[in-house]
């Protein structure tokens, strides 16, 4: 089951990379909410921060992901170098990201997508 979890969360980052708006709602329950350094917003937003050019992905470097169950809740905390141009500013950070999945009739849905920058 870990291993399923995390290609799903693959592909909403790859989505995210891609500002891929289908996959994104795929993935993404429509009330999911995402936390940034700036803003906390809901899925709408965040589409269009991606699809806009607002958020623009130049470089995403996993270091790790790990996964834990709760029930029908799992957690992955994704550890990565997330590089973006941000309304045309490069910017790099080393994030914790936390991804909260939940499981409906077999199906998960991604319900909340947290940036927490690393400071070491």
């Amino acid at each position: 089951m870990e291993h399923k979890i995390i290609e799903i969360s693959q592909k909403f980052w790859q989505a995210m990379e891609r500002a891929d708006e289908t996959k994104m709602r795929e993935i993404a329950d429509p009330s999911c909410r995402f936390v940034h350094i700036g803003v906390t917003c809901g899925l709408d937003e965040e589409v269009r921060c991606y699809t806009s050019g607002q958020f623009k992905p130049t470089e995403i470097k996993f270091n790790s992901q790990s996964v834990q169950f709760f029930g029908s809740t799992a957690i992955v905390i994704t550890d990565c170098n997330y590089g973006l141009l941000l309304n045309g500013v490069f910017t790099t950070h080393h994030f914790a990201v936390t991804e909260v999945y939940i499981q409906r009739e077999k199906e998960w849905k991604l319900v909340q997508f947290s940036f927490t920058a690393l400071v070491y």
